[in-house]
């Protein structure tokens, strides 16, 4: 079956979109049961689910644990809240989670694919206290600024700052340690960092990254330690870097499932 072209190319998708090569957030759609995907996605999904069959169910576990760590920050006081790595919108984004206990809660959404950020930009079109930005984390300064997520965001205040399943498409030689430090550095006390990493104990991590070397995002999973050191200056909360399926189970709204999941997910407090 041909991919999609100029003459089948949706409304939806904008037309700087390479509708022949395929999108990590649009593949992350997919393993989601989103619709906004094209045919060489669903396809690079389908391959990837021949190497790891269970991706849409990491996809679901990982969305679970968003939904808990923003619970428990939001317990904690927090109201403004910084994705970066958003993907496309699905139910239970984190503005919709935060104010279920935090009415007022902001939140700036970070992605460098230009599918995700028109959506969402739809979605919250008209939503004083949400604002989405095109921007790629490898530049950290081109959405930090005042007049990035600034804009929005008090950060002499504690912000929470996102980054699930998205560290692992930065290679070692853009520095993911140097970019946590930068995103660090604009951070007040008692600020938040959660982070789900893909890891190289999973049993094809081998043969996953292999398939995401065709891609414009290459994976690069990491170990354990790695990932422990990416949260250089933030205390980790109780249980620590654990399974996203582990972490705070208990804060489940009672319609997730936490099944064993590859790779590690924590939230860690800025001292």
């Amino acid at each position: 079956m041909e991919p999609e072209n100029a003459d089948t190319r949706p409304e939806w998708a904008p037309l700087t979109v390479d509708l022949d090569r395929p999108s990590a957030a649009r593949v992350w759609d997919f393993f989601l049961g989103g619709s906004h995907n094209f045919q060489v996605d669903r396809a690079f999904a389908r391959e990837t689910m021949a190497q790891m069959p269970d991706a849409p169910v990491i996809a679901r576990e990982n969305r679970a644990f968003l939904g808990r760590a923003v619970r428990f920050l939001a317990a904690q006081g927090i109201t403004q809240f910084l994705d970066v790595g958003s993907g496309i919108p699905t139910v239970g984004n984190v503005h919709e989670v935060a104010r279920e206990s935090a009415p007022g809660a902001r939140v700036v959404y970070v992605d460098n694919d230009p599918v995700a950020v028109t959506h969402s930009r739809a979605l919250l079109r008209g939503d004083r206290d949400t604002l989405v930005l095109e921007a790629d984390l490898r530049r950290p300064d081109d959405f930090l600024g005042d007049d990035g997520a600034g804009l929005l965001l008090d950060f002499d205040r504690p912000v929470a700052v996102l980054l699930l399943a998205v560290l692992h498409f930065i290679p070692d030689s853009d520095d993911p340690a140097g970019i946590l430090a930068r995103i660090r550095e604009r951070l007040a006390p008692g600020s938040y960092l959660v982070i789900v990493h893909g890891s190289i104990e999973a049993d094809a991590h081998q043969a996953v990254q292999d398939l995401y070397r065709r891609t414009p995002t290459p994976l690069s999973m990491r170990p354990h330690a790695e990932i422990l050191d990416l949260f250089d200056g933030f205390e980790l909360v109780p249980p620590g870097l654990v399974a996203p399926s582990a972490w705070r189970p208990e804060l489940s709204n009672g319609s997730e499932s936490a099944p064993y999941t590859p790779g590690y997910a924590g939230v860690g407090r800025l001292r």
